[in-house]
This record gives structure tokens, C-alpha cells and sequence, in this order.
């Protein structure tokens, strides 16, 4: 018998997963995760881009069987674009950190859902194929320095998503490892996605890789074929990455959301430790933003390239939202005049501003090598103001609330989740869906459905949350 390939041992790995390898304390980190997606979803729709989104959707196919958040219904392939998209947009979604770069595992969130609520599935079904795509997506990040290569981790996010929707669609193994081939050998995503000028694409392309991975699985499941040398095949990804992919997927365990990170601030993940010290600096010594002379932050490479003005571009104009999530000269500027870094903080004219704009060319970003030394293991920064009075303060600050060291707790999620949600769901309904959340392997897909369908997708409540602070 031939040896199985990279894709056949990641497709019995998904195959076989069962509900009794999610421990219970891992179904209680999932569930707190779950809801931190389904915040920042909501917190996304009144972008403009999913009004464009819903009239291509209308135009192309119309009605299908799956929900939107928001309401109407489309096919499980643009359910789940549409979903991932939203999950993505303002920022403020999980993360897992590896020494050549990062992925967001809630990329997955809105593929798997699509596949749910497509494969009528139930509440514990979904959470399991949820746990198998973090799984697989998070072991590729950690083995493979996917950025440092090149290129985007839409990459495995192909893999892991086709995994997932393929064992709630019923897939034996075989077919999973067709769905994740066929997914994956046509979406090779580079890293130069995330450089200047930031387009907004940024935070689609994990969405149209979800929709590639859902509609792939339906084909394998009909009996399409793809490449199983996909990995080892002359060309495949062992080339392309110049490594192996040494992974261990005998090991059925469910466990890397134990290693996932949260956000409280609408950036980067590179920007919490940042913000997070700048607001303290900020608050503690009564700092007022037409009293800074100057702001220098050091902060480790990987931070600086990205989002410093380093090797993916200056950062001295931002125009667009997602130049501004990913620009930290703007993020320290618009903390030190707004008190706060919100989905408003992202708003295009917010970034416009002249106060902001203004304030952003005071800022210095520069990369310390004892920070570098340290990532991704800690993320470290130094903040310092300094005042046209000549007073001026500093902060050395390691990691952030939401880190592994300060993980996000149920109830820290919540009051994130009320935040997000306020405008857009009234009080009860978001009770309703906090409640549900938290049992979620005792429903179904359809009954989450049919309250996130009764979200206002326009703002239609006040905003009184002050944000997480």
C-alpha cells in the first residue's frame, strides 16, 4: 500500500475527529471565541462593501439555503464570503502567533458556519469542524514561516476551511483530501497584499478563499478530483515553501485555542500592545492630544515592517479604513485625540481628519532589536510622549489584555460582544444570542440562524457602550 500523501493524512485527521476529543474546557474557550466572531461580524454591517456584496449576490443567484447575519439568504459559497468578510472587517478578531508570522483563526469562522447552516448541522457538529479547521490552519502556521516566505495565510486558511466544511458536508477522508487539494492548488496568496497602499482586499481574501473551500468541498463530494501531491508533487507546497510540513496529524488532540489571542482594539494584533500603553501614558497623566510635541514608539520588526512605515511601506498618509488599521503612526494619533480605538476610529473621514492627520506626522515608529528577539513569544513596545511643556513619559510594555498571559474571559467577551452589537440588536436579542452561545452543543446552526437573521443590518439602536477600556 503507497505511503499517504500530505493531504490524505490531513484528510483522515479531519475525517476522524470526534466530538469526545473537545475536552470541556476547550468547548468553554471555543464558545468564548465563537462569540468574539459573531461580534465583530455584527460590528461590520453597515460596511459599505457588503451592500455591494448583497447586490452582486442578488444579481448572480439571488436566494439559497443559507441565513445571512442580518437577514435574507444566498448560497452555502457566498454565505460563506460574505460571513468570513465580516468577521474580518473591523479588526478586531482572533489571532495565532508563530515565529514567521501569523493567521487568524476566526478566518475559518464564517466558511464553517456557511456549511452548517447548509448541511443543517447541529450545534456540536459545527463546533467540531470549527475545532478542526483551527487545528489544521494553526499547526501549518506554527511549522511554516508562511509570511516570511512570501506569502498570505490564505494559504493554509484553503486548506483548513475545505476541511472543515467537507466533514460537515459528510466527506469520507478521500474526499476531504480532494476538497482540500482542489481548494488550495489555485489559491496561492502573497504577502504583498498587506502593503502600501493597503487595499481592501486585505480583509476579502480570506472570504473568497472560504467560498473556494465550500464550493470545493460540494464538488469533491460529487466526486471531483484534485491533486493529492499537492504538498510533495513536483512544484507542490514543500517546494514553494523550501521545507516539509512536519506535522504530526496522528495526533487527534483539539487543543491550539488554548493558544488563540483576542483584540479590544480595532488594528493589527501588533497594535494592541501599543495602544494598550499609549492610553495608559494617555489617561494616568492627563495627556491631552494639542499638547504633544512628539510620540516615539519602538517596537519589535515584524511590527515595524507591517505596520511602522518599514519593508511593506511609509505610513504617513493613511486615506482608507484598512490603511488605518494597519498603520501605527495613525492608531497612537487618533487613541491620543478619540480616548479610544473603535470601529469609528476606522471610519474613512475619522481617518481623513485633519486633527488625526495632523497629529500622525508626529509619530516616530522604529524597530528595537531586543523586541525582535523576543517575538513572537512576547510582544514588547516602548511608548514615548513627549509635550510641548517639556514633560514627557514613557512606558515599556510587555503583551496586552487578550494576550496568553492575559487571556480574555467569558465575561470580558461579553461586554466586547455588547459593544460591538449595540446598534444593530436590542438588548434581549443580544441576550438570546449571548445565551445561546454558550450552549451551542445543545442546538442547532438553525436556531443561532434565525437570531443572528433578526439583526439589524444598519444601525437602528444608541450607542452608549464606552468600548472596552
Amino acid at each position: 500500500m503507497s505511503t499517504p500523501t500530505t493531504a490524505q493524512r490531513i484528510g483522515t485527521f479531519a475525517h476522524d475527529a470526534r466530538a469526545a476529543h473537545l475536552t470541556p474546557q476547550s468547548r468553554t474557550v471555543f464558545k468564548r471565541n465563537i462569540l468574539d466572531s459573531l461580534g465583530c461580524a455584527i460590528a461590520a454591517l453597515p460596511g459599505t462593501p457588503f451592500k455591494a456584496l448583497r447586490e452582486q449576490f442578488d444579481e448572480y443567484r439571488g436566494t439559497g439555503s443559507c441565513s445571512l447575519i442580518g437577514g435574507g439568504s444566498t448560497s452555502p459559497d457566498q454565505a460563506a464570503l460574505y460571513n468570513t468578510s465580516l468577521v474580518r472587517y473591523v479588526d478586531l478578531l482572533d489571532s495565532y502567533m508563530s515565529p514567521g508570522g501569523l493567521c487568524h483563526p476566526s478566518d475559518n469562522f464564517g466558511t464553517i458556519l456557511a456549511a452548517a447552516d447548509h448541511a443543517h448541522a447541529s450545534g456540536e457538529d459545527f463546533m467540531l469542524a470549527l475545532a478542526v479547521a483551527y487545528e489544521i490552519g494553526c499547526r501549518i502556521t506554527a511549522i511554516v514561516p508562511v509570511m516570511a516566505k512570501g506569502f498570505n495565510h490564505s494559504i493554509q486558511l484553503a486548506i483548513s476551511a475545505a476541511a472543515g466544511s467537507g466533514k460537515l458536508l459528510g466527506l469520507d477522508a478521500d474526499q476531504i483530501a480532494h476538497a482540500i487539494a482542489i481548494a488550495t492548488v489555485d489559491n496561492i496568496s502573497l504577502t504583498c497584499l498587506h502593503s502600501e497602499p493597503v487595499s481592501q482586499w486585505k480583509g476579502f481574501s480570506p472570504g473568497i478563499t472560504g467560498m473556494r473551500a465550500v464550493y470545493s468541498a460540494s464538488l469533491a463530494k460529487r466526486g471531483f478530483t484534485g491533486p493529492l501531491r499537492l504538498f510533495e508533487g513536483p512544484n507542490g507546497l514543500v517546494r514553494m515553501f523550501d521545507q516539509p510540513l512536519d506535522v504530526d496529524w496522528d495526533d487527534q488532540r483539539l487543543e491550539v485555542i488554548h493558544q488563540t489571542i483576542m483584540k479590544k482594539y480595532c488594528s493589527l494584533i501588533h497594535g494592541q500592545p501599543v495602544l494598550e500603553a499609549t492610553l495608559e501614558l494617555k489617561r494616568k497623566n492627563g495627556v491631552k492630544s494639542d499638547e504633544v510635541e512628539e510620540v516615539v514608539c519602538d517596537i519589535f520588526q515584524s511590527g515595524f515592517d507591517i505596520a511602522g512605515g518599514g519593508s511593506f511601506g511609509p505610513k504617513d498618509d493613511p486615506q482608507t479604513k484598512e490603511q488605518a488599521d494597519y498603520n501605527i503612526k495613525y492608531l497612537i494619533a487618533v487613541a491620543l485625540i478619540d480616548d479610544e480605538v473603535g470601529p469609528a476610529q476606522l471610519d474613512p473621514k475619522r481617518v481623513q481628519a485633519a486633527d488625526a492627520q495632523a497629529l500622525l506626522k508626529k509619530v516616530t515608529v522604529r524597530p528595537d532589536a531586543g523586541f525582535s528577539a523576543q517575538y513572537p513569544h512576547a510582544l514588547n513596545t516602548r511608548v514615548t510622549i513627549k509635550c510641548k511643556d517639556g514633560r514627557v513619559f514613557s512606558k515599556e510594555h510587555v503583551g496586552f489584555e487578550g494576550g496568553l498571559e492575559n487571556p480574555f474571559t467569558w465575561e470580558r467577551t461579553v461586554e466586547k460582544f455588547h459593544w460591538l452589537s449595540e446598534q444593530y440588536a436590542d438588548e434581549a436579542l443580544r441576550g438570546q444570542i449571548i445565551d445561546l452561545v454558550s450552549t451551542l452543543d445543545e442546538h442547532s446552526i438553525a436556531e443561532l440562524m434565525q437570531l443572528l437573521a433578526k439583526v439589524s443590518p444598519t444601525p437602528r439602536f444608541p450607542a452608549k457602550h464606552p468600548g472596552i477600556q
